[in-house]
């Protein structure tokens, strides 16, 4: 890891500064040619691709219920318990999010009112592979059906038997979601965003993925679809001081060097000590890992930064934007309520990230790379809609008049301005 000892705020360009990304145009040209194919041949392609990406010849997309059902014997007890466990805690959180309808007199005569609604028909998008991300089916699936979507459509990619992890058919199952298909990469986006002879469009998809799946939804997010947020390479920051825990704050930033070689991990403290501390503890812990290698590369490009000032702390963390945003301080609350830029935050040494990826309740689909600077984590809004409705009674629009007349006028929108005095001429 890069070490900077207290860096005047007109030097934080480099240590705030994220990994490059580096999305190779054969990227993008690759999957808008997988984008072509989908929408010219729509489940031919999905056939083909399949078999060519994934080396899985499928003879239908669609998981069947004896499938879905066959789950519930091959996930082991232990692991369907704790599943459940974070089912319950997710729904609870996200189940006090829903909003009541609002009506209000602005003036007399003129009513004005608001009322959520869901979004009809959603996508989400599971990653499988060596690392089947259940947890993100609990994500999305729960409060999308707590919204009351009425259609909710799963894609994950088939293993090479051709089956689809039995922890993700459990999860889903569990959450309500049976319309399920064995299709990944960039083509399940593109089938979801397009629609095919088997797999029917939808208004808005959800999910992370890799480099070919973030193209696949930036790219037709442009014309053909919603989606839930830009995403890129997971990212933890740990605020501490010397209350805090070295061997806690290592294992934290190693649970996000673990996603991959393009994650970060920051810490910022106004400890010299503890920065030292946490250097060894990083570097004892990294040798047990599974993913040591992957963790290592993700260090090369993390970092601890030492700043004196509480202050210049909290600026240093508002300037990042972190995904993920441990607080590890006596004052941890206090701290929290200067943050105005972080997409989750986890106060106190007890609480890590960790928590939030799995049961504590919170959803840990999360803006990276500077994006929780103007975009939420998916919560239960990302699934609905505000619709807006007006009554206006003649006295109403009489009073409102005058106002509407000169505005309209004002900007050259005479038909704007009939609309209202049209309505108020005397009968005949």
């Amino acid at each position: 890891m890069i070490r900077y000892n207290n860096p005047p705020c007109s030097q934080w360009d480099a240590p705030l500064a994220r990994p490059k990304v580096k999305q190779h145009e054969d990227v993008r040209d690759r999957v808008a040619s997988i984008i072509d194919r989908v929408r010219s041949d729509g489940d031919k392609a999905l056939v083909e691709l399949t078999r060519d990406i994934d080396r899985v010849e499928l003879a239908a997309f669609r998981v069947t219920p004896g499938e879905i059902s066959a789950a519930d014997s091959l996930v082991p007890q232990e692991l369907r318990e704790a599943i459940s466990r974070a089912y319950h805690n997710i729904y609870n959180f996200h189940n006090a999010q829903k909003q009541t309808p609002i009506t209000i007199e602005i003036q007399p005569g003129v009513e004005c009112s608001q009322r959520t609604v869901p979004i009809t028909s959603v996508g989400l998008y599971i990653p499988g592979g060596t690392a089947p991300l259940f947890s993100t089916v609990l994500m999305l699936a729960v409060p999308a059906k707590i919204a009351g979507c009425s259609r909710v459509a799963l894609c994950s990619p088939p293993r090479k038997d051709g089956t689809i992890a039995p922890e993700i058919l459990w999860s889903a199952k569990l959450c309500g979601i049976t319309e399920i298909y064995k299709i990944g990469g960039a083509q399940a986006i593109a089938a979801m965003a397009i629609g095919t002879e088997s797999i029917c469009k939808v208004s808005k998809i959800f999910g992370p993925g890799n480099s070919y799946v973030t193209a696949a939804k930036q790219m037709l997010s442009v014309s053909d679809v919603a989606i839930d947020m830009p995403a890129g390479p997971s990212e933890v920051m740990v605020m501490a001081d010397e209350t805090g825990r070295a061997d806690f704050i290592a294992a934290d930033m190693l649970s996000q060097a673990e996603h991959g070689t393009d994650s970060q991990a920051i810490l910022v403290t106004n400890s010299p000590e503890l920065a030292l501390r946490v250097e060894q503890e990083v570097a004892k812990q990294l040798g047990e890992l599974e993913r040591e290698k992957m963790a290592q590369a993700s260090l090369d490009h993390s970092r601890i930064v030492v700043l004196e000032d509480q202050k210049d702390m909290i600026d240093f963390a508002n300037s990042y934007g972190a995904e993920h945003l441990i607080i590890a301080m006596k004052d941890a609350d206090f701290i929290a309520g200067k943050i105005v830029n972080g997409a989750s935050i986890f106060l106190g040494n007890y609480t890590p990230e960790s928590a939030g990826d799995y049961a504590s309740g919170t959803n840990h689909t999360l803006p990276t790379g500077g994006w929780a600077k103007s975009f939420s984590g998916v919560n239960l809004d990302s699934f609905v809609r505000k619709i807006t409705y007006q009554k206006i009674t003649r006295e109403g629009l009489e009073a409102l008049a005058s106002t509407l007349e000169i505005m309209a006028s004002a900007e050259g929108l005479t038909a704007h301005r009939n609309a209202v005095s049209i309505r108020l001429k005397k009968e005949e």
